[in-house]
């Protein structure tokens, strides 16, 4: 399978831009990731999506965005259609990756029915996990994001965080250490009790893939059961995204992406899970 198979029929990657303007896109956003500790922002989000711009489709990265300061007139969600400009993030050499400028986003349309957002999601669906990985190893430039339909989901493990590392730590105690312009105490960004991972076969003949979960949902439903205690979360996490999301009666397929510091590492950034 090509490598153009990761961009959706006969498109192959687009080439970052030689300038270091400003462009015009518009993207359907199909990943928002969990938070990260930021120095300057306190968190960081990367959202990933779907170029819809006849001259340059394909995946996207858009990174930092920071939801918690957000206005509202710029806030979107998943599956959303939003209009913004972003310039070459030149810091990261993942050809999908782009500086958002937040101040420019517009939300044109959202895609709700399942079946709207299977026309835009289904072309870029078309290849394997270990295609991903082998063509990854043989070249650290190659597509760093993809969508991937599971073979088999054979499970998923749930096990407790353990809490952010130092040098994390080190950004949350100097972002919080600041004043914001209004004088206002900074919160600090709680990481979440639990870390989870897809154990999955992308296709028969494959030893199987164990991969993070970076879904911002997955920690989002851990701050909205708070209260529960530690069984019964896992029971909720599981029921979600094991039972409903990778349900027998479900076109399961895993948005992936890899890490600019480790290129041949991969996460499940997010799901798409209509019925069959």
């Amino acid at each position: 399978m090509s490598q153009g198979l990761l961009f959706g029929p006969d498109d192959a990657p687009t080439a970052k831009p030689v300038g270091d303007g400003w462009q015009q896109m518009r993207v359907l956003i199909t990943v928002k990731a969990a938070p990260n500790p930021s120095e300057t922002y306190g968190e960081t989000v990367c959202v990933a999506g779907i170029r819809l711009d006849f001259d340059a489709p394909g995946w996207v990265r858009l990174y930092p965005i920071n939801f918690r300061e957000l206005d509202s007139p710029h806030t979107f969600r998943k599956y959303d259609i939003v209009s913004l400009r972003a310039k070459p993030a030149r810091g990261d050499f993942r050809t999908e990756s782009w500086r958002p400028d937040i101040t420019s986003v517009q939300t044109v349309d959202h895609l709700k029915p399942w079946t709207r957002r299977r026309v835009e999601v289904e072309p870029y669906v078309d290849a394997s996990m270990c295609t991903v990985r082998e063509a990854v190893h043989a070249n650290s430039a190659a597509p760093s994001l993809a969508a991937v339909r599971p073979d088999r989901v054979l499970g998923i493990d749930i096990k407790p965080h353990p809490g952010w590392s130092p040098e994390d730590q080190r950004k949350i105690d100097s972002y919080v250490g600041q004043l914001d312009l209004t004088g206002s105490d900074r919160t600090a960004l709680q990481a979440p009790r639990f870390q989870g991972w897809y154990r999955y076969r992308c296709t028969p003949r494959c030893n199987g893939h164990r991969q993070g979960i970076l879904d911002w949902e997955f920690v989002a439903l851990q701050r909205t059961l708070k209260h529960r205690n530690d069984d019964d979360l896992i029971r909720e996490l599981r029921a979600k995204y094991l039972d409903q999301m990778c349900a027998p009666v479900r076109d399961t397929v895993f948005y992936v992406g890899n890490q600019a510091k480790s290129p041949r590492t991969f996460s499940v950034l997010g799901v798409y899970w209509p019925k069959r």
